[in-house]
């Protein structure tokens, strides 16, 4: 049982992670101020709020005689314990606390208030109600139950972990056992070597699997606000594994973890660094140029790159890969709720005054943004039912988290801010101006069906913003799931569509339905662009560059 439950709260927080998306988070003075507001309603429009106290009377009135229909959706699996169901007493008080949130959050959207401060008060409204739900008391019935079970011992160990969470983990319910694990370890295993390694980043060549290669290499492109074994977690989920046995010469990119020290590091700074990496990587393949994969940020640093390299006439880029990467930030979406002028410049000044944007910051902030599947299922689970946190790879890397240079933060909000990828010549990196449409290589372009960060189809807008022939392909998953979708998994499905209309609806309409991942019908596109077949070099590195240590490397351990 608990083995179940630690697979369902693993489930459902691979779904809400925000994973790497630096954005601006919720200043708490906009919490607060949007919670006043939500309070003057009550008196600035008495009417309207006395018609909805009294349908909520009628509701508890139906409640209390047995007569309501209330039910949670199919999707809350809090209520699933048969207790809320079967028992009277508990029926009655979940359908008083579902009546008590319907009618609350009907009073605000039916409220004479603009669009923008009915979103940010529905969000207000949304932490209190989740907050003050039945099942994060102790008058849970599955509580109850392990308390008995375990003779009390359940009620001993949840302490003992409100204890611990409070001394190490800021008072946030832990959402993974960070002792299950160990990268080099039982996490980034792939064999290989560093071959390069400057003050920005250690270059990965990953073992070839293979007796041949393609001779074009493929380099992957992490974001910056995460560690990149993301691509490396364990082998079935591997994506660099995946790679090296599929014929292709793999290279990823390991960011350093800035501190003060760095906090000048802006856009430039990683773009110079990279533009060495794949120096180096052509050099060890003998390739005159190779196939990238930006994924998330490390999207918006990989086309600022391309952007660069079209302003130079060079080209060393034959193919790319977008993978869950918006690059027209006018979007609509939780993340951008709180997101005005003020907010940001408030954003940019703290991490200024820091240094660096700490990455456990903004996933204590991301964290408030899906309150059910990232605090109050970790709060059922560690305290009132005294189980372990689950041991989840994913959850352990999304917990592993690294800090952003205030100079790159700084830019990242003012693309956020003015938008300038959408402008030819707005943005400006390593003293060239970017124009998009001067990106004519082929591209790959991943979007997640369900992915509530990076919507889809603010990737498809985004796609359309390059010059070059783009395969755009929709995977039926979330964000992190599109990234981790090896082949085998019988319940994943992809969507592809050779044009590219206007309107992303139109997209999908269209589009055709495959089964399995995406990974293969990617792998045969870096296939038909990967030049010819070659004997796999014998061993990593070449004289120039040698094999400094084994993968992961060095940076990947800094904290």
């Amino acid at each position: 049982m608990a083995q179940k439950n630690n697979e369902e709260l693993s489930q459902k927080a691979t779904e809400s992670i925000l994973g790497p998306n630096p954005v601006v988070g919720i200043p708490g003075r906009d919490v607060v101020s949007t919670a006043r507001m939500v309070m003057w309603q009550t008196v600035k429009q008495p009417v309207h709020s006395l018609k909805h106290i009294g349908k909520l009377g009628l509701a508890l009135k139906d409640v209390l005689v047995g007569r309501s229909e209330m039910a949670p959706a199919a999707e809350d699996k809090r209520f699933a314990d048969p207790t809320w169901s079967q028992n009277p007493l508990y029926r009655r008080y979940m359908q008083a606390y579902l009546a008590w949130r319907k009618e609350l959050n009907t009073w605000i959207t039916e409220a004479d208030l603009p669009p923008q401060d009915v979103s940010r008060a529905q969000f207000v409204i949304s932490l209190v109600t989740e907050a003050m739900s039945p099942t994060n008391t102790a008058l849970n019935p599955a509580a109850i139950k392990r308390f008995f079970e375990t003779g009390g011992k359940s009620l001993l160990d949840g302490m003992t972990h409100l204890v611990q969470d409070i001394a190490n983990n800021g008072g946030m319910p832990s959402q993974v056992n960070m002792n299950a694990f160990e990268v080099g370890q039982n996490l980034a295993t792939t064999k290989g070597s560093v071959v390069f390694r400057n003050e920005v980043l250690e270059l990965i060549q990953y073992k070839p699997l293979t007796e041949e290669v393609y001779e074009r290499p493929v380099l992957v492109v992490p974001p910056q606000i995460n560690k990149f074994y993301v691509f490396d977690l364990s082998p079935e989920k591997s994506l660099a594994r995946y790679l090296s046995l599929s014929n292709m010469q793999a290279f990823v990119i390991s960011w350093r973890n800035p501190t003060k020290a760095q906090r000048e590091w802006g856009l430039s700074t990683y773009i110079e660094a990279l533009k060495e990496a794949i120096d180096v990587v052509l050099a060890i393949t003998g390739s005159k140029d190779l196939s990238l994969l930006g994924a998330c940020s490390g999207g918006i640093t990989t086309v600022s790159l391309l952007g660069h390299y079209a302003a130079l006439k060079e080209k060393k880029v034959h193919s790319f890969t977008l993978l869950v990467s918006v690059l027209d930030t006018d979007i609509k979406t939780q993340v951008a709720l709180f997101a005005d002028e003020k907010s940001i410049e408030a954003a940019r000044r703290m991490s200024y005054q820091s240094g660096v944007l700490e990455g456990r910051d903004m996933a204590r902030v991301f964290a408030w943004m899906r309150p059910n599947d990232l605090i109050w299922n970790y709060w059922v689970n560690n305290y009132l039912l005294g189980n372990e946190p689950p041991v989840f790879d994913i959850l352990f890397w999304n917990n592993d988290t690294t800090r952003l240079p205030a100079a790159l933060h700084g830019e990242f909000l003012e693309l956020f801010k003015t938008n300038p990828l959408t402008r030819p010549g707005a943005l400006e990196v390593c003293g060239t101006p970017i124009d998009l449409k001067q990106v004519k290589c082929d591209f790959f372009c991943i979007a997640g069906l369900t992915d509530h960060i990076t919507p889809w189809e603010a990737c498809y807008k985004s796609a359309r913003l390059l010059g070059g022939k783009c395969e755009f392909v929709l995977s039926s998953s979330g964000h992190i799931q599109s990234i981790l979708n090896p082949p085998g998994n019988p319940k994943a499905r992809y969507f592809i569509n050779k044009d590219m209309p206007a309107d992303p609806k139109q997209w999908l309409e269209s589009a055709s339905k495959e089964s399995d991942s995406w990974w293969r019908h990617w792998r045969d596109w870096l296939h038909q662009r990967g030049g010819k077949l070659k004997p796999a070099p014998a061993a990593l590195g070449n004289d120039h560059f040698p094999p400094m240590e084994p993968a992961p490397g060095t940076y990947v351990h800094e904290r």
